[in-house]
Formats: structure tokens, C-alpha cells, sequence
């Protein structure tokens, strides 16, 4: 089956249903046509609210990762549609993507030599089937202390502008980053081993051959 993907990686599966990634990340799209699928890319028209008073930024991320999948699945009905949000957290609290150069040498400077969560809330929904679930992953990371010097370089490049706490572990900024203690691709935007088995157990995916 074919249902339009944009990539043609030669992976260990194949699409036994259509799938829509309600997703603009090329780095989500990437991710996932690396299992050998196809899928349609349809992003959600939607504008993220702000973390509501005394909400939790686990339960901030689910309705997020939900309510991207929901306005998709409204218009895909008989797809399995898959939403995802990513969230970084540094002590209790959500940070998001700066929206300048000086912002992102403030969260970058907060970050350095500490321990935060990369939070990613995943939504699957098939509204045809009564399919409707969500699951998040939590990666910890440890990020570098990296002098203020560093930091501008590494922001001179621009890829911290479009990044949840300003830099991306699987681009330029991964030398900022010391280690890891969980899932890699849940931090790129994606927690691939539990999406398969997800896709797996709907029946949405095969093994090729």
C-alpha cells in the first residue's frame, strides 16, 4: 500500500492502513518513515494555548497531543491519526521555544549543567474504529556547562529558534548535551519503540517481507 508519504526509507515495516501524522516536524516525519512506512503528513490547524494555573506539564502535553489528533481525525475518519507534542520541563515548569536570540541564551543559560525532562505526549485516534488513546514518555537529560561564548556560537546558527528549550539534540546542539537517561528519539520529538508497538497492536502496521 501506498498512502503518500514524502520519504522512502526502506525500513522493517509496512503500512497495512492509512496513517496520518498530524505533524509539521520534519523531525516526527523523519522518525517515523525510518520504519519503512507510509503515512500522510496533515498538520492540525491549531494554535497552542498556554500551560493552564496549577496544570501539570504532563497533563499540559496530553491535551495537546490529543487535541491535535482530534481536529485531524474530525476530517480523517477512517485513518489511524497519530498527534504528538514535545515539551521540555527544568524544575516543575514548562519551557517553550524563545522567540529571540537573547531568549534563547536565557533558557540555554538556565539549562546548563542541570537535569531536565523531555516530556512526549502521544495521541492515536481512529474515529471510524472508537480508537482513541494517549501515552507519554519521559527522557531525562543533562546538559553540559557550556560558557556564555559557546552558547552565542551555537545560537548564531538559528537552529534554537524553533526548538522546545532552545536547542536540538539530534542537530548542532547535541555537543550541549552531557547525557541521557531514557528514550533518544523522545527527545528529537518522537518515542519511536512505543509508537510501533502502538501502531503494532491496532493492526496499522506489518512486518515487510
Amino acid at each position: 500500500m501506498n498512502f503518500g508519504t514524502n520519504y522512502n526509507a526502506q525500513g522493517p515495516f509496512r503500512s497495512a492502513r492509512e496513517i496520518v501524522l498530524a505533524s509539521a516536524s520534519p523531525r516526527r516525519q523523519m522518525l517515523l518513515a525510518s520504519l519503512g512506512i507510509d503515512f500522510l503528513v496533515e498538520p492540525a490547524d491549531f494554535k497552542e494555548p498556554q500551560q493552564e494555573s496549577g496544570q501539570n506539564p504532563e497533563e499540559y502535553a496530553m491535551a495537546l497531543a490529543h487535541e491535535k489528533c482530534r481536529l485531524v481525525a474530525e476530517k480523517k475518519s477512517r485513518a489511524i491519526v497519530l498527534g504528538a507534542d514535545t515539551i521540555v520541563v527544568l524544575d516543575g515548569k514548562v519551557m517553550g521555544k524563545p522567540d529571540s536570540a537573547e531568549h534563547a541564551l536565557k533558557m540555554l543559560t538556565r539549562l546548563q549543567g542541570k537535569l531536565h525532562s523531555v516530556i512526549t505526549a502521544v495521541s492515536i485516534i481512529c474515529a471510524e474504529d472508537g480508537v482513541a488513546q494517549s501515552f507519554r514518555v519521559r527522557t531525562r537529560v543533562k546538559m553540559s556547562s557550556a560558557g556564555r561564548d559557546v552558547l552565542l556560537a551555537y545560537i548564531s546558527t538559528g537552529e534554537p529558534q524553533d526548538k522546545a528549550g532552545a536547542y536540538a539534540i539530534q542537530g548542532q546542539g547535541a555537543f550541549l548535551v552531557e547525557e541521557i537517561d531514557g528514550s533518544y528519539t523522545n527527545v528529537v520529538g518522537l518515542p519511536l519503540n512505543q509508537v510501533l508497538r502502538a501502531l503494532l497492536e491496532l493492526k496499522a502496521v506489518r512486518m515487510s517481507g
